[in-house]
């Protein structure tokens, strides 16, 4: 408190910029995590007055999180279409007639290159994605993915993938090139998955996290908005993640976005208040976890965004494309974040994907700090 020409003026304290390093440690201690949460318990949550909830959820990000970071990550497609799965909403599939051409997988160097590009417009996570089911038969294409995961690994940044279902010595062998995370969503609850997908099981997906988890690459599995779901199925969702041996190091929340021909062409865009109370309840339930506001972003207006943001989320996709979906472009995600007050989060700044580089990340550091000794 300052007393000036009369008046006293409180000043707020900021949030200290030293907790923005990659040596961050939070606040609250990672054995306070809670890993038996009943669905009744996140469905109190979910369904307390939204004004109240947001602010219950933002104060458990500023415990947890720098309020003022958001982690960019990049997406691409570098397999496109052609897979065999059912997914209803997916226009990759083989099942439906879509917009959506099937082709190879791509060489390594424009993948390296948009890699590059990603990075000198301020992401620091990229991501491959490839329409498969699984790897089964793909040891070329496999031993591709890897290289390209060597290479970009390389350049500082962090690496994920999405390549469908994985055995523990893929997801061994991912590890040993340098992989920092792993996507595989559950998509929605156990009970309404069958809904969407006949072709893989739920334990299937599970078993998948395991083998990464095992692997000891960050686990990045959330779900999908407007698949016709309950709110139920939207904290049943929370629940499977929650009470995993570990939380995901990532929670991605993607809004559904209809594609002409695929069965579920005709759903309505969710409302933005159960985007956010999922947000919330999220950040409530995974306190440490990353939230990725993902597919659907762009229909989001700024304030909804910035909505967003408040209730916990603090990783976006940017760039040019999803894997088929439109994406905020770069501009206008960092003149956004510049009128919020927003920056990006550096590689590897989260606490728990840190821990799980471990030694390699002191020595592609190292690495890094004698090549630019030598130039």
């Amino acid at each position: 408190m300052n007393i000036s020409a009369g008046f006293l003026r409180f000043t707020t304290p900021r949030f200290s910029r030293s907790l923005a390093t990659a040596t961050h440690i939070p606040r609250s201690s990672t054995s306070s995590l809670r890993h038996d949460w009943t669905r009744q318990e996140i469905q109190k949550i979910y369904d307390s007055p939204l004004l109240d909830l947001v602010f219950r959820a933002s104060n458990i990000h500023r415990q947890n999180h720098d309020p003022s970071k958001i982690q960019l990550c990049t997406l691409m497609n570098i397999k496109t279409g052609g897979c065999s799965e059912d997914c209803s909403y997916c226009s990759q599939s083989s099942r439906y007639s879509t917009p959506t051409t099937a082709s190879r997988l791509l060489d390594i160097e424009p993948v390296i290159e948009a890699a590059r590009k990603a990075k000198e417009n301020g992401s620091t996570r990229f991501c491959m994605g490839a329409a498969w089911r699984d790897l089964a038969g793909r040891k070329r294409g496999f031993e591709r993915i890897l290289q390209m995961v060597r290479e970009v690994r390389g350049m500082g940044m962090e690496v994920c993938t999405t390549l469908g279902m994985l055995s523990p010595e893929q997801a061994k062998q991912l590890k040993e090139a340098g992989l920092t995370a792993y996507n595989h969503n559950l998509d929605t609850s156990r009970e309404f998955y069958p809904q969407v997908i006949t072709t893989r099981s739920y334990d299937e997906r599970l078993e998948t996290i395991s083998a990464v988890r095992d692997a000891g690459i960050s686990v990045c599995s959330g779900g999908i908005l407007g698949l016709g779901e309950s709110d139920g199925d939207r904290i049943g969702l929370i629940q499977e993640v929650a009470n995993m041996p570990e939380h995901p190091e990532s929670f991605p929340v993607n809004a559904l976005v209809p594609i002409p021909g695929t069965p579920l062409e005709g759903n309505e865009r969710v409302a933005h208040h159960i985007l956010l109370r999922t947000i919330a309840t999220a950040r409530v339930v995974l306190p440490g976890t990353i939230i990725r506001l993902a597919a659907g972003r762009n229909t989001l207006s700024e304030s909804e965004q910035a909505m967003c943001f408040m209730a916990g989320a603090n990783a976006v996709f940017t760039g040019e494309q999803m894997l088929t979906t439109p994406c905020s472009p770069w501009d206008e995600d960092k003149a956004m974040m510049g009128r919020w007050g927003l920056e990006g989060m550096q590689s590897f700044e989260q606490a728990s994907v840190a821990r799980k580089e471990g030694a390699a990340l002191g020595q592609t550091r190292t690495a890094s700090e004698l090549k630019a000794e030598l130039s």
